[in-house]
């Protein structure tokens, strides 16, 4: 089991890196925002489980943590879009939808 939560907190890894990557080469907020939050949900969940299969003991405990960031991530996430797009913030030239626009954005 030891190896298997290596290998999941390798993968984790990984994804940490993609979302650091992603936030560098993304265009606007929005894009680099999906990219961070994608990146660490997956790399959290990973991270967290694979550390619960090294350390059996802290298993439940890292069930918790992930169903809790399952539920909060992307809240907060489009918690932060809608703000940015409130203040004007203004996605990328490339962007060909605005699910905002037109609706109500109070």
């Amino acid at each position: 089991m030891s190896v298997l939560g290596y290998i999941l907190i390798g993968i984790g890894s990984f994804f940490y890196f993609l979302g650091g990557l992603g936030m560098l080469r993304m265009p606007d907020v929005y894009n680099r925002l999906q990219a961070g939050t994608k990146a660490t949900t997956l790399g959290s969940f990973s991270v967290i489980f694979g550390v619960g299969l090294v350390e059996p003991g802290f298993l439940g405990k890292a069930l918790i943590i992930i169903a809790f960031i399952a539920l909060t991530n992307p809240v907060g996430s489009s918690v932060l879009a809608r703000a940015a797009y409130l203040k004007g913030v203004k996605p990328c030239e490339k962007t060909k939808t605005d699910e905002y626009q037109g609706g109500d954005t109070q």
